[in-house]
């Protein structure tokens, strides 16, 4: 089969909250704040992370690069979804379809990868502090988000090219806010399964070996807790661990939900359900970024006192 002779789709038309204008206006207004939050959070993060050398640690660089993927990650899909929520403008060129993929799987899997890195960076610091120096020196930790960042990235450029290289036949219209790949794959008129194989081992790499990361990290990070002598140190140690934890439960579970299961394509033509996975993609797409200063970061003590103080040198040079 001529697999470009028969892709007939030049655009896509997202549905989104179609039939449902009301719903519409407050999903807009939620979305517009979240993204306003997630700019100035994130921004604020990166900026102390890279003015304050005495941020400059693996936990803080790795937070800074959480920071600055939650910026890119957002950024490739709520502007789009803002402009099409307030002038009703469904449609999308089959390339910016492609781009819009890409960054969205690009940014998610390496953002599962981070996260893990993260849960490792902790288990050494809480359960050998006195190497720590020495094992997360800074060729490794640097060394530790490039390789997430290039896995993140061949990752999705993977998951695309087989995604877009699909007949589609003229069915153009996805029920979704964004493209996303399983609402992409729904559309396609010919058998997807080297594609649910893909996802499969993408789910091990990026979702699966990850989960057993932290969860390995945090079993010893908590024997190490318990037996410590200083109560004051374990409720710090608890603190950090319960924020990175509800992080990690937020976004893997609802990437879980989405991704863990491919589903045949029979499956993927129900409407209900993919008009639900689309609110879930919604969530995770924004809220966890929105969270994820404020959980990691804004209540941080040393974040606090690294803002006051760039606050007051500014305030001073002026």
């Amino acid at each position: 089969m001529d697999i470009i002779n028969n892709t007939f789709v030049k655009e896509f038309i997202l549905l989104g909250l179609t039939g449902y204008p009301k719903l519409e206006i407050i999903f807009f207004a939620l979305i517009l704040i979240m993204y306003v939050v997630i700019l100035i959070g994130n921004g604020v993060l990166i900026i102390v992370s890279i003015f304050d050398s005495r941020l400059h640690t693996p936990m803080y660089f790795f937070l800074g690069n959480l920071s600055f993927l939650d910026i890119c990650y957002t950024s490739s899909s709520v502007p789009s979804t803002l402009v099409s929520l307030i002038t009703k403008k469904r449609n999308i060129s089959f390339s910016g379809c492609a781009v819009q993929m890409f960054f969205g799987f690009a940014m998610g899997s390496t953002e599962c990868l981070l996260l893990g890195m993260m849960a490792f960076d902790r288990y050494v610091a809480i359960c050998n502090p006195l190497r720590y120096p020495i094992i997360m020196s800074k060729v490794v930790y640097v060394l530790m988000a490039s390789v997430s960042w290039l896995s993140g990235g061949i990752n999705s450029i993977v998951q695309t090219s087989l995604a877009m290289r699909l007949p589609f036949c003229g069915n153009n219209v996805i029920n979704h806010f964004l493209c996303e790949i399983l609402a992409v794959l729904k559309l396609a008129c010919d058998d997807i399964s080297l594609n649910i194989a893909t996802l499969a081992m993408s789910n091990m790499a990026f979702l699966v070996l990850p989960l057993l990361v932290i969860f390995s990290s945090y079993m010893f990070i908590l024997y190490t807790i318990l037996r410590m002598n200083s109560a004051t140190g374990r409720r710090k140690a608890f603190s950090t661990c319960s924020a990175h934890l509800t992080v990690v439960i937020i976004f893997f579970g609802t990437i879980f939900f989405m991704y863990a299961k491919p589903k045949p394509q029979y499956l993927l033509g129900k409407d209900s359900l993919q008009a639900m996975e689309g609110l879930v993609s919604m969530f995770y797409g924004v809220v966890t970024p929105m969270l994820n200063p404020i959980i990691y970061s804004l209540r941080n003590k040393d974040v606090k006192a690294a803002v006051k103080y760039l606050l007051s040198w500014k305030a001073v040079n002026q």
